[in-house]
């Protein structure tokens, strides 16, 4: 098979267990957020694979490697919205395959006190590679 080929129709795995797989792609996300919330950049770049891609709105972002979060990342994002942690309303697997889980993410964007500046639902596929899962992709 082509390496072209092999993008459309990947290696399947006979024994991949679906549920675990999903457990296993939201234990990941739930883990970069506990770092998002801690304000923690190389703990959230620990749970992501690269080249890492974010799709938002049309615009195509594509990390080759890790720090690339700015330092102020955090303060410019409190200073300008109020905002203190992100929490999960729900994660739903929405297509599993082989070390592959894309999952439909809802979550709120809170201040201290606990009301919500916004809420943002999007698409996340978290791969398992080299033995690890991480979040190979975004869609905001």
């Amino acid at each position: 098979m082509t390496t072209l080929n092999a993008l459309f129709v990947p290696h399947h795995d006979r024994d991949s267990d679906s549920a675990a797989m999903i457990v296993a792609a939201i234990d990941c996300i739930e883990a970069f957020t506990d770092r998002f919330n801690a304000r923690d950049l190389a703990g959230m770049d620990a749970h992501l694979h690269f080249p890492h891609v974010i799709m938002s709105a049309e615009t195509l972002v594509v990390w080759d490697t890790p720090n690339q979060v700015p330092a102020d990342f955090f303060d410019v994002m409190t200073r300008d919205s109020g905002w203190d942690r992100t929490v999960y309303l729900d994660r739903q697997a929405v297509l599993v395959s082989p070390r592959k889980v894309h999952l439909l993410v809802t979550y709120t964007r809170n201040r201290a006190d606990g009301s919500v500046i916004s809420q943002h639902e999007n698409l996340w596929v978290v791969t398992q590679e080299a033995g690890r899962w991480g979040i190979k992709a975004r869609s905001y």
